[in-house]
């Protein structure tokens, strides 16, 4: 009897211990994608103290943060970082290389989202020629899409219309984004729909953004309380056309027509605002959450990049910015609560890029930094190659730190092209700015495992780019001395912030490195669908409530 008793015991523990814990089925009905355009991860603890408790500070405090994120890629742009973010994967796959790139096959530039096949939706302009054509691979919006049989509905918006069409994807219901100047129109394309939502031409027909423009942009707070920023009044910033100088209060009103009219609404906080504005219609415009399958909604706040490259890292205006974008996300994500219900949305947050601290500022305190002239960078290996190849048309262009040999002249003077890279990324380094040169056949033929040598080559597509790839010294740029840009793969512009918030999320902190491309399995994970077809990222398994 006893041996009995202790068998079936037995069995039932065998039994209990060979079952393993169900797997917990998070369904959001609504995931929110959030790119915020040029935000560096230092933003989040330098404004810290100046963040209300409703924004970046509830989803710090409620979700999970990884302090640590990092772009693997170069360059750092925004449609380069957009579709990173959401295809899972580097430029050497999903074909994004950059904003605007040469193309050598059919000896132009061209846009990275431009498709004359398109026509505008929301007005008669033209600037809604654009689809997803040129992303090779597919996006997590696609793949929910895929997973629900093409069910729940997918928007991407912004103001830049490559924010929203590449987070959006190849099967969006649709992709918005803002046309300014005499327009002030949201519009989108015919790759989509064949005529806009009634919801939006409501939205297109109130006068909220005349409201924007028409009052001053004042700081949010006292100005003198602007601690963490540079001076008002300093030879650093960028001025508005028809300013004296680059101070406040800045009266829109007056200064509006002599820059591009609607158009200034991008440069202002105001156009965050306005985004969340169009975010909130589109929701309620197409029923986002309301039904049994999940939907995506990808916003991208452009304002900041704008302002960014106009000020700088350091100015009064980029932190006042950050300050009252705080506020518009606290209203947003309060909205998000009322409309879809706090236990039923995923968000994350990040950005698409950083920036660097203007280089004449880091001059004045004897930090290195440096600008680099196209022209005299052109004239010296022009240099080069009339000194060992007896020829100044070799170089069929430069652009984006690369350099593109013409094929059919170099093969008329019996050369090799392999030869002719080889020889320029040696010699280029001896130009001032140029710190580091690598052929095509390099990338081809040798891997780096780390480092922004690992970065350059994830981002170079054997098919679209260059034969020789260059990486300028750190702190350089190519522009004026004012205001700021991005694009390289050191780590001011390639450390940024990333917040997943709501269903299905930990609460928690890691410093562990992880890279952007580890968003998009990630947020597949959670919603138990098959990852993007080119994603080489990782699970961020710690974040995950499981």
């Amino acid at each position: 009897m006893k041996s009995k008793i202790f068998f079936n015991f037995l069995y039932l523990f065998l039994l209990l211990g060979s079952c393993k814990p169900a797997i917990k089925n998070i369904k959001p009905k609504l995931v929110v994608g959030i790119v915020i355009d040029q935000m560096r991860y230092d933003y989040l603890t330098k404004f810290a103290d100046r963040y209300g408790k409703k924004g970046f500070n509830r989803i710090l405090q409620g979700g999970f943060s990884l302090e640590n994120a990092h772009y693997n890629l170069i360059p750092t742009y925004t449609a380069v970082g957009h579709a990173s973010i959401y295809t899972g994967t580097t430029p050497s796959e999903h074909g994004i290389i950059s904003n605007d790139w040469y193309d050598k096959y059919n000896k132009k530039s061209v846009y990275c989202v431009y498709d004359n096949a398109c026509s505008t939706l929301g007005n008669d302009g033209l600037n809604g020629k654009k689809s997803p054509k040129k992303l090779v691979t597919s996006t997590i919006t696609d793949q929910l899409h895929l997973a629900q049989n093409m069910h729940g509905k997918t928007i991407g918006i912004s103001i830049k219309d490559r924010a929203a069409i590449l987070p959006a994807g190849h099967t969006a219901n649709a992709a918005y984004w803002y046309d300014g100047k005499n327009y002030n129109t949201w519009i989108s394309s015919t790759f989509y729909m064949n005529k806009l939502p009634q919801w939006v031409t409501d939205f297109n027909s109130n006068n909220k953004a005349d409201n924007y423009l028409n009052s001053p942009w004042e700081t949010l707070y006292e100005i003198d309380s602007y601690e963490n920023s540079r001076s008002d009044d300093n030879i650093f910033e960028e001025k508005l056309i028809g300013q004296k100088s680059p101070t406040f209060p800045k009266d829109l009103k007056s200064l509006r027509s002599k820059n591009n009219n609607f158009d200034l609404l991008k440069t202002v906080p105001a156009g965050n605002t306005f985004t969340v504005d169009f975010a909130k219609a589109a929701i309620i415009g197409e029923q986002l959450g309301k039904s049994k399958y999940t939907d995506f909604l990808a916003v991208s706040f452009s304002s900041t990049d704008y302002i960014g490259h106009k000020y700088g890292v350091s100015a009064i205006e980029t932190e006042d910015t950050y300050l009252k974008l705080d506020n518009d996300l606290a209203n947003f994500f309060q909205f998000l609560d009322r409309q879809i219900g706090k236990d039923n949305y995923t968000l994350f947050l990040t950005a698409d890029h950083a920036a660097v601290h203007t280089p004449a500022y880091l001059q004045s305190l004897k930090i290195p930094a440096h600008y680099l002239n196209p022209e005299r960078l052109k004239n010296f290996l022009s240099k080069m190659t009339k000194k060992y190849f007896n020829s100044i048309d070799l170089i069929e262009n430069i652009s984006n730190y690369q350099i593109f040999l013409s094929k059919e002249k170099v093969e008329s003077l019996g050369l090799d092209v392999h030869t002719v890279a080889q020889k320029l990324a040696d010699e280029v380094i001896n130009f001032d700015q140029i710190y580091k040169a690598v052929t095509a056949k390099t990338l081809q033929t040798s891997h780096f495992s780390s480092g922004i040598l690992n970065s350059l080559q994830n981002g170079y597509n054997q098919k679209l780019s260059g034969d020789v790839l260059l990486i300028p010294n750190p702190a350089t740029l190519i522009r004026g001395r004012k205001g700021t840009s991005h694009g390289s793969g050191y780590s001011y512009d390639t450390h940024v912030p990333v917040i997943f918030y709501g269903a299905g999320i930990k609460q928690g902190v890691s410093t562990k490195r992880y890279h952007i491309t580890d968003i998009a399995p990630t947020i597949a994970n959670l919603l138990r669908i098959e990852a993007p077809n080119g994603t080489n990222g990782i699970i961020i398994d710690e974040a995950l409530s499981k």
